[in-house]
């Protein structure tokens, strides 16, 4: 995320209250994780919705050995609560063209997962793979927000605070579902690294679905969206994300002979 002015480009920070009154905090993607901090208050997380709020468990005694079964469901809970953020941050790119209600994060990473459920067997490609990344790939986002080119942050500090925001995620699932977090790291770099041919079909989706929602909002808004076709023009990886591309480019060329013509 960048750090600025913009209301869009830093969590809101009127999310986050605590019951006692702790000193002044900084912007989450600055601090350690918020929830978890002290066992001298219990933090308490709102919902955009001010007449929802929910709690975030803030365990004072830790077991003796081990974790219990009440403490694994607060870790799972507790994490599953920051996430929630993901549902409610409308997608940056949308808000500056002017689109009114657009799409959240989590829409965004939903319809890519169901790209990589309907894509098929692929030659040495493990599909459930390509689910799991691409439900993971902007989960960080519930931390950093949505950060795109128009925030002036640079690629490599826009992949560091992406990633100390995972890893502060990762640890409030703590050690009894180690096996989780670390899963959701290894696909979160192996898409960042674009490193594997999952993460290659995933990066496709990531655009395939950038395009298709881009039409959608020009036949919604009658707005024409030509950067985010421009901008994904011969970035396609794999033959199936070419495919999807050029249906949809070709659907929105049909459209836009339609509508040259006037009407009849």
């Amino acid at each position: 995320m960048a750090f600025s002015a913009s209301p869009h480009c830093a969590p809101p920070l009127h999310r986050f209250a605590l019951r006692r009154s702790p000193p002044p905090q900084p912007p989450l993607a600055f601090m350690r994780c918020p929830f978890f901090s002290s066992s001298s208050f219990r933090p308490v997380y709102f919902s955009p919705a001010p007449t929802l709020r929910i709690i975030v468990s803030a365990k004072s005694k830790k077991p003796s050995s081990g974790r219990s079964a009440d403490s694994t469901s607060a870790s799972a809970i507790d994490f599953l609560t920051l996430c929630h953020s993901l549902k409610t941050t409308k997608r940056k790119g949308w808000i500056n063209h002017g689109i009114k209600g657009p799409e959240s994060i989590a829409d965004h990473m939903y319809r890519m997962a169901l790209m990589a459920l309907i894509a098929g067997d692929l030659p040495g490609v493990n599909r459930e793979r390509c689910i799991k990344i691409a439900i993971v790939h902007d989960i960080a986002e519930a931390i950093v927000g949505d950060i795109t080119p128009s925030c002036g942050v640079p690629k490599e500090e826009k992949s560091r605070r992406e990633q100390a925001a995972l890893t502060e995620m990762c640890k409030i699932l703590g050690g009894g579902m180690r096996v989780a977090a670390e899963e959701i790291q290894e696909l979160w770099v192996e898409y960042e690294n674009n490193a594997s041919l999952e993460a290659n079909l995933v990066k496709d989706f990531d655009k395939v679905e950038l395009i298709l929602q881009a039409l959608e909002y020009e036949l919604e808004h009658g707005k024409v969206l030509n950067e985010f076709f421009l901008s994904t023009e011969g970035k396609f990886q794999t033959e199936i994300g070419k495919s999807w591309a050029r249906e949809i480019n070709s659907r929105r060329n049909s459209i836009l002979v339609e509508k040259r013509k006037g009407p009849k």
